[in-house]
């Protein structure tokens, strides 16, 4: 069987699953002479290809730097994405022989990979679920976009995306965790208070931590010390703004009820008199 877009005709030249909602099969397009096979899904259930094409006109994130085709074929719904041969990541990634500058590249090729994957957060999410990253022979990550349909849930964002994304870090980074990897240590912390809700915060944090790149100089040590110990800063700023509030209001009340600069004065005129002598003679 051949499912025809126009533009390409693929056939299958391999099956990866059989599903309930939908099937994936390795593909080759017969309109092209130059044998370039791609991953393709066939959607057979209504109300899933309604919803996925919903998500793919209406999440802000259509796919189309992905996607290479999507055409209805009879009553089913085809997609088809790139493939490229696998690389399962934890199956490739050796985090014990590498160096910390180099999981370090690994972990920001990944965030990178979500980014420019441009698909809808619910699809993402499953890719990510379902161990779809790889990794190339020069460490760079990439998508297999092999997935079932089936456990798809439209209320995911980019917040459980990155958590995930976040976590996935956090293993490759744990070979290093005995080297006192600032990395490995802002990204425990984050995880663990459910902090990223976005990739570019995931991004920045991991590219700032990654010292080992970078010339140390003082005003990077003290924006590194600022970036681990930022809930702390905020917690004293929060309580000394407070505190000057609190003054602050103070001060008006007493304005208003006792006229004038009665609260100051309380404060220091007690230091004009001493016994029956004036300072200010």
């Amino acid at each position: 069987m051949t499912y025809d877009s126009g533009k390409m005709r693929l056939m299958p030249v391999a099956t990866k699953s059989i599903g309930e909602v939908n099937d994936c099969y390795i593909c080759r397009d017969l309109n092209s002479s130059g044998g370039i096979l791609y991953t393709v899904l066939v959607i057979h259930q209504h109300d899933v290809v309604r919803r996925v094409l919903e998500l793919l006109e209406f999440s802000g994130r259509n796919g189309k730097e992905t996607i290479v085709d999507s055409f209805a074929c009879g009553e089913q719904h085809v997609l088809v994405f790139p493939y490229h041969k696998e690389r399962p990541l934890f199956d490739f990634y050796e985090g014990d022989s590498l160096t910390l500058a180099q999981c370090e590249d690994v972990c920001i090729s990944t965030i990178l990979a979500c980014i420019t994957a441009d698909l809808p957060y619910p699809i993402l999410y499953l890719l990510l679920r379902n161990g779809m990253l790889n990794l190339s022979g020069d460490r760079s990550v990439f998508f297999g976009y092999e997935m079932d349909l089936k456990d798809l849930d439209d209320s995911i964002t980019e917040k459980e995306c990155t958590d995930l994304c976040a976590r996935t870090l956090l293993l490759l980074l744990k070979p290093k965790a005995g080297q006192k990897a600032t990395s490995y240590y802002l990204l425990d912390k984050k995880v663990a208070n459910g902090s990223y809700h976005r990739f570019t915060d995931l991004y920045r944090d991991i590219t700032i931590a990654a010292v080992t790149n970078k010339k140390i100089t003082p005003w990077f040590l003290f924006k590194l010390w600022v970036k681990r110990n930022s809930d702390t800063i905020i917690g004293v700023l929060f309580w000394i703004s407070l505190i000057l509030a609190v003054i602050a209001l103070s001060i008006i009340i007493s304005r208003f009820l006792l006229g004038g600069n009665s609260w100051l004065r309380l404060l220091f005129n007690t230091f004009k008199k001493i016994g029956t002598e004036s300072l200010l003679q």
